[in-house]
């Protein structure tokens, strides 16, 4: 029995840790996965991405092709966005939380092809993809 309630314990902590270290994931919207792919359709001008960070951590690398809208800042760049409504947007900030407040906030602008990238900045430095800093 204290085999059991220690194992338990053990996986309990295990689970809550991990949910604090590993991205959060935009519920209810679609997502990309971070790949090369990703930068061609962006590259190619047919996907717009958006790093929803502040413009610090922006400096200190993001993706290339990125446009840095922070997240409290993106009803701001709507207009400027409204040539982008038809296109697919990526979405993306370190962990998740600000690129899910972001989606919200466009998707309530009709902003309806908002899609997240998998991972966030973290997963795409995880994978080793290519990352420009100024």
């Amino acid at each position: 029995m204290r085999k059991l309630i220690f194992a338990t314990i053990i996986l309990a902590t295990t689970e809550l840790l991990v949910s604090f270290y590993y991205p959060a994931e935009a519920e209810g919207f679609p997502s990309v996965e971070a790949t090369p792919f990703l930068l061609e359709k962006v590259k190619a001008d047919e996907w717009l991405l958006i790093d929803v960070r502040t413009p610090e951590e922006y400096k200190q690398g993001h993706i290339p092709g990125a446009i840095n809208m922070p997240h409290n800042e993106i009803n701001g760049f709507v207009e400027q966005l409204n040539d982008a409504k038809n296109k697919p947007i990526i979405i993306y900030c370190r962990t998740g939380r600000r690129a899910t407040i972001a989606m919200q906030m466009l998707e309530q602008k009709q902003f309806l092809r908002v899609t997240h990238l998998e991972g966030d900045m973290m997963g795409w430095t995880e994978a080793g993809l290519p990352v420009d800093k100024m």
